[in-house]
């Protein structure tokens, strides 16, 4: 099985494309695995400066075939080399014989480390997909085909590498089969079986472990002493081990230890372990028998009650210099307000009283409460905070007792905790207070709020040395320390020492379905899982989670590393529904939270960083981070939203202290330099038009057991509940929702000149629904693809309920496909909220295809609902608005007025302005714009 430059493996559509293009003769083709059917290739081909593609698929028996037309007779072929041969002839139905293949560039040596946790490794080429060979076949290979044996070897290796930590070692292995392999084959081939690079690399490789269980075994051995029984004086010394389990050790300068000295330590530890629980159980019997001693019998602890909330004050202003105060009783749902000295409350409003509280943004202290006191139906007054914390946490607190008092049976708005740390493969301390309590640097929780039990925490680490079980009961116990309520354990998903663990309050668990866990290996050549990144999914009711914690590539030079691994986590991790699996992951869930040890680092020299640091002059600092400069250049995290950094870079510090950093790392072959950096982030995106407020963003200033300090964000998330018409079905036929479209215009970044369709998901409809082909086509500008659809070729969509409560929470998932080739060319999410309507509103959006924008969508569409459906109620969310300008109170509101909808202007709100709103120029060409 030769080698086969031309075959690409899994990359994108956009990236063959883009290929192809550079090599920009026609007949340039190459081959990589089809995106929309497992086990299928796809055979791009340039002709006259556009990209043809054919699908290759296997049959029952495994033959392979290009697809045709319905009824042409298809040629099958074994394997993928007598295919290509084939089609390189003319005549063969392709626009163009295949005549120069496109090779795909060879890696070099890629260290998925800078030294700081693991060993460098190289990716193997690439190797056209089929059956493997035999040991003999290896041994009478041609030394042309040694190098393809240790290929095959290498790819062996990658398959029994799942869940082991031992990192390290595999690179000495990868190593080996790499580049000492052929050697050990041709002494092999000459009649020399001992295979000495083989033991060098295990001597090598083993050599730590060596100094490990020395130091494991000298422990072992004094802890078995402390319970051997007394001696007598008279008596001989006792050894401590008996002869058959101990070894003599080495004598000093001796050279590498061998295997043989290796295994009689490991076979002593063994022993050792075995042997010691017994022996402390007899020698704490014996003690007990002695000394008629009586074990006390020991009860168990009574679970700590649930912690009332304490009434909370504060201190404000009221109008230009009245001071005031606010007790906030969340238990009895009462605001009482009280001026500066009196004893008692000058007004008590309960909590079925307030309308609305309106956040200033011009003063980020001050908000107005609206309320309703009879005779003189609405009344608002403003309060100053001493601070913006303490303003939210007033917020908290209010929002607190209206979901406690509300009469829901299910929630609309949750609390949910994310928290990311890299442990640095060292215990943890005793308590973790500071970090689930969101108490440190940066925005963090007011201590009024700190201690609120979340609706969800989900902790993610890497270097977590702990054991799975052992990890999760720590966060347990802390949190029923802390918060007095027994978590319930929803999932735990890790990779090697990569963990995800999701805990929810014990009565959210009925409500917590379809959960699903995944993992991807992103180390040396994607087999080794020191670098990866591990996820979660579920639904909660009717809102759709995802969370994803990762280890990127580190080292500062490695930044386009760091985007392949993104890249290859988004194409790899299994999340969600399986309907939804062609879609780009960040499109799959109502909201999607993506945090770890990125290890994107500052590009700046490392004195000047710390000069910055001293002073908090975060803004310099983050201007040069290159998370924000790739995310900038739409490499990466596209479309996701972070919170404010306002706390220092949380890597690199010297252990045990928070005081210094530790940037210079001595090693063998010099010093390296790690500068401070925000390498550990928390980032998220969510559907269009859904409710998502980040609360805090912060990290830690008292855990130092690790380099990095641990990272916080705190988010409230509406959800949505399983959806129960109020309105009793009746004997005749239900009126229908309808969702009708006028017109969709595409323009898609691509060299093909296929012809596409849509696809139409959503958990509103019984079934995905699809169009007819584009009724118009363009492509006027080199590189790009306009396609346009009238209504005629759109079909109506029926929701499955007809509720106008239900609709608004609902999004429609597009996907644009190629006719030919069944290949999505992006994919995007409409929110159906500002599109209910009688009259047909107007949608603008981007398409995302793997994390890249590959396009554009706008349109027209309207969404009917019956005129007896329309019935709809305030989410305990949307009490809350923001006020732009800073205008003065009204006595007398008639009304309590409602944000009104985020409508979509000539391009997605969130977005900037056209100069730089879009990744190329080329958009604009077709509207005409210079």
């Amino acid at each position: 099985m030769a080698a086969a430059s031309w075959y690409h493996r899994d990359i994108s559509r956009v990236v063959a494309e883009e290929l192809l293009a550079k090599a920009g003769r026609d007949g340039c083709f190459l081959v990589r695995d089809s995106e929309s059917v497992s086990g299928a290739y796809a055979l791009c081909l340039l002709f006259q400066r556009h990209v043809h593609t054919y699908r290759i698929l296997p049959d029952d028996e495994g033959l392979l075939s290009v697809q045709t037309i319905q009824g042409i007779q298809a040629k099958c072929f074994r394997n993928l080399p007598d295919l290509i041969g084939a089609y390189q002839q003319p005549n063969n139905g392709l626009v163009t014989p295949l005549l120069y293949p496109v090779h795909r560039a060879r890696q070099a040596a890629d260290e998925d480390s800078d030294g700081e946790d693991g060993r460098g490794g190289r990716h193997v080429a690439s190797t056209v997909p089929a059956g493997g060979a035999g040991a003999g076949a290896w041994l009478g290979a041609p030394v042309a085909g040694r190098t393809h044996i240790s290929q095959q070897l290498h790819q062996r290796l990658q398959e029994q590498v799942h869940s082991s930590p031992a990192s390290d070692f595999m690179g000495f292995m990868a190593e080996y089969l790499n580049h000492h392999l052929q050697l050990d084959l041709e002494a092999l081939r000459h009649g020399h079986p001992q295979l000495r690079h083989l033991s060098t690399a295990l001597v090598t490789a083993c050599r730590a472990l060596h100094r490990r269980i020395d130091f494991t075994l000298a422990g072992l051995e004094t802890l078995a002493r402390v319970f051997d029984p007394p001696v007598s004086p008279r008596s001989p010394a006792r050894e401590q081990v008996s002869p058959g389990h101990r070894s003599p050790r080495p004598p000093a300068g001796a050279s590498d230890p061998d295997l043989e000295l290796l295994l009689n330590k490991i076979s002593t530890v063994n022993h050792l372990l075995s042997s010691l629980e017994k022996k402390v159980l007899k020698s704490l019997q014996e003690t007990v028998s002695r000394h008629n001693l009586a074990l006390p019998s020991v009860a168990a602890a009574p679970p700590p009650a649930a912690k009332p909330l304490a009434v909370q004050s504060f201190e404000v202003k009221v109008g230009k210099s009245q001071r005031a105060a606010l007790m906030v009783d969340v238990e009895s749902g009462t605001v009482a307000i009280s001026k500066r000295g009196s004893g008692s409350p000058e007004e008590t409003i309960p909590q079925d009283k307030i309308l609305q509280l309106i956040k200033y943004q011009s003063m980020q202290s001050k908000v107005r409460l609206v309320y309703d006191r009879e005779p003189q139906r609405n009344l608002s007054k403003d309060f100053i905070f001493p601070s913006a914390r303490k303003r939210e946490a007033f917020c908290q607190l209010l929002q607190l007792m209206k979901i406690q008092h509300s009469n829901l049976d299910e929630p609309d708005l949750i609390s949910v905790y994310v928290g990311t740390w890299n442990m640095g493969s060292t215990p943890p301390p005793r308590s973790l207070a500071s970090w689930l309590t969101s108490r440190g640097l940066g925005r963090t929780q007011d201590e009024t709020t700190a201690c609120i039990p979340h609706d969800i925490y989900v902790i993610g680490t890497q270097e977590n040395s702990l054991g799975d079980r052992e990890w999760v009961e720590f966060l347990r116990a802390s949190l029923k320390t802390l918060m007095a309520i027994d978590y319930r354990v929803v999932a735990l998903q890790c990779l090697w020492s990569i963990k995800i663990v999701v805990l929810v309050k014990p009565e959210h668990e009925r409500r917590i379905s379809h959960v699903h866990t995944s993992s991807v290996k992103t180390g040396i050549a994607n087999t080794l899982g020191n670098k990866g990144a591990v996820g979660v999914s579920f639904l909660f009711n009717g809102t759709s989670f995802g969370f994803v914690n990762c280890h990127l590539a580190s080292g500062s030079e490695k930044t386009h590393r760091r985007n392949q691994n993104y890249s290859d986590i988004l194409r790899s991790l299994v999340l969600g529904d399986k309907r939804l699996g062609a879609f780009d992951l960040t499109l799959r869930f109502t909201h999607l939270f993506w945090f770890g040890d990125l290890n994107y680092r500052l590009d700046m020299d490392v004195q000047d960083i710390l000069v910055h640091i001293t002073k908090k002059e975060f803004e310099a600092l983050l201007a040069v981070d290159q998370l924000n400069l790739e995310r900038e250049k739409n490499k990466v995290f596209l479309r996701f939203s972070e919170g404010d950094i306002s706390f220092p870079p949380t890597y690199r510090y010297e252990r045990g202290s928070r005081d210094s950093y530790m940037w210079q790392k001595f090693k063998p072959t010099g010093v390296r330099i790690n500068v401070p950096s925000w390498c550990d982030r928390i980032l998220w995106k969510s559907h269009p038009e859904t409710h998502v407020v980040c609360n805090s963003y912060g990290c830690t200033d008292d855990i130092v057991t690790s380099d990095h300090s641990p990272v916080f964000a705190t988010f409230e998330v509406g959800v949505t509940s399983q959806f129960v018409p109020k309105k009793a079905p009746g004997s005749g036929p239900e009126p229908l929702a309808c969702i009708e479209w006028e017109s969709i215009e595409v323009i898609v970044k691509t060299a093909s000149r296929s012809k596409c369709y849509i696809e139409f998901h959503s958990y509103c409809l019984e079934e995905a629904q699809r169009s007819g082909e584009n009724t118009s086509q363009s492509c006027d500008v080199p590189g790009f693809l306009k396609l346009g659809w009238s209504a005629k070729h759109l079909p109506v969509l029926n929701p499955i309920l007809p509720d106008l409560e239900y609709l608004g929470d609902q999004h429609l998932l597009l996907s644009i496909k190629g006719v030919e080739s069944c290949e999505s060319y992006g994919e995007c999410c409409i929110a159906m909220r500002s599109m209910i309507s009688s009259m047909a509103q107007q949608f603008e959006t981007f398409l995302f295809h793997r994390g890249e924008e590959t396009g554009s969508m706008r349109g027209w569409m309207k969404v009917r609902v019956p005129k007896d459906r329309r019935s709809t109620r305030e989410r305990l969310y949307e009490w809350i608005s923001f006020e732009e300008e800073d205008a003065e109170p009204v006595a007398d509101a008639p009304t309590c007025p409602k944000p009104p909808l985020q409508r979509l202007r000539s391009r997605p709100h969130s977005l900037p302005e056209p100069a730089s709103g879009y990744t190329n120029p080329a958009y604009f060409i077709f509207e005409g714009v210079p």
